[in-house]
């Protein structure tokens, strides 16, 4: 029952929206959103959270933003939690929080435009999403063998190669890809610009020579061939002589994988994680890796120092001393006395612990006092 109210089920029409005030303000909301530059992404985004509401508004008869109360959106929110998918699982917490920040941004604009006087969900508790890190990164033997699985002696197979390529050598995002030109790529000068990528935001990375040699063979040899009547200048097309879409695009990724033997879940994202990922193991800055990635905040790109485990492994053997074998000199250094720079590095890292443990300590009594208060 919930699966078909929030989606609609396979093979059903969406129901109609209510001809309402709240269904209008939401048009508006929208056109608003359009004409402020909002992405295309971003409104679809919220034209599909806000539908949902509106339906499940709708369902109790509140059909004005007068209406609209924090217990209802409250309310609302638990809904969201206990709603179960196709597959009997709950929505995730980014799936939750995806559907609850447009309410944000709706109701926000409400009350800036004097429709409503109070806005009900500026008390709204978004749920934190867990920092998760990648659940595969791909070794380079991995990507050698998914590179492998293209057969090059089709005109596909050169295409798929390429594209894969272009993932792994610039890290860009797979709409990003999907949306290049022929003119975004300098083959001569190494380079790539991604226009309008996440944010709005365009870029310039780099592209590596291997790279550059398959999308250059591609264009002398591929793309001609798939070419249809109308050219529209994007780099890669499908083998019906279209753009890429986003889903298309990843299809033809996990295809790659799939042939090459590995059943690890994901498909575009993973050359974007690994390229990320063997930089920082051969010690690029990670400043250096943001830009190339396009990340607005260092935080994000941070999540990348902490997969390189590989490198993480080897310094622990090396430098833990509860190990099977040690070097003599290892037995030697431990008689001698340890000098007062190590003394006062160890001193600064135990207090750096202890006041971490502290600090968890306070967030969990507020945790837990969240947790308990009554709304």
């Amino acid at each position: 029952m919930l699966r078909r109210k929030l989606h609609g089920g396979p093979g059903r029409r969406a129901p109609d929206l209510p001809d309402n005030a709240l269904t209008q303000a939401m048009l508006e909301f929208l056109a608003w959103s359009e004409a402020t530059g909002c992405t295309e992404a971003t409104i679809l985004t919220r034209k599909q959270s806000l539908r949902v509401f509106l339906l499940w508004c709708a369902e109790r008869s509140i059909a004005r933003p007068q209406e609209v109360t924090l217990p209802m959106l409250e309310r609302y929110q638990r809904y969201l939690f206990h709603y179960r998918k196709s597959d009997g699982n709950p929505l995730g917490y980014i799936s939750q929080r995806s559907r609850l920040v447009p309410l944000k941004s709706f109701f926000r604009w409400l009350t800036r435009s004097r429709y409503i006087l109070y806005n009900p969900a500026s008390e709204l508790v978004l749920p934190r999403p867990p920092k998760k890190l990648p659940r595969h990164v791909l070794t380079l033997l991995e990507i050698e063998a998914i590179l492998a699985a293209c057969d090059i002696e089709t005109l596909p197979g050169v295409r798929d190669r390429a594209v894969i390529e272009t993932l792994y050598s610039t890290g860009v995002r797979r709409m990003e890809a999907a949306r290049l030109r022929i003119y975004d790529v300098d083959l001569d000068g190494g380079t790539l610009f991604v226009r309008e990528g996440k944010g709005r935001r365009d870029r310039m990375v780099p592209i590596g020579s291997r790279a550059c040699a398959w999308v250059a063979k591609y264009l002398a040899d591929v793309r001609p061939a798939l070419l249809a009547e109308l050219d529209e200048g994007v780099l890669f097309l499908t083998d019906y002589g279209e753009p890429f879409g986003g889903e298309r695009l990843g299809y033809l990724v996990r295809s790659a994988i799939e042939r090459a033997g590995f059943a690890f879940p994901g498909s575009c994202h993973l050359f974007r994680h690994a390229m990320a990922t063997h930089m920082l193991e051969n010690g690029a800055d990670i400043r250096y890796i943001q830009a190339i990635l396009g990340h607005a905040k260092l935080t994000t790109t941070e999540l990348y120092t902490q997969v390189s485990i590989l490198k993480l492994k080897e310094i622990h053997a090396a430098t833990h001393p509860a190990r099977l074998e040690r070097a003599k000199s290892d037995d030697r250094r431990s008689s001698q006395p340890t000098p007062r720079s190590h003394e006062d590095a160890r001193s600064a890292l135990l207090a750096r612990l202890a006041a971490e443990t502290d600090d968890e300590d306070e967030g969990g009594e507020d945790d837990a006092r969240i947790a308990t208060a009554t709304p």
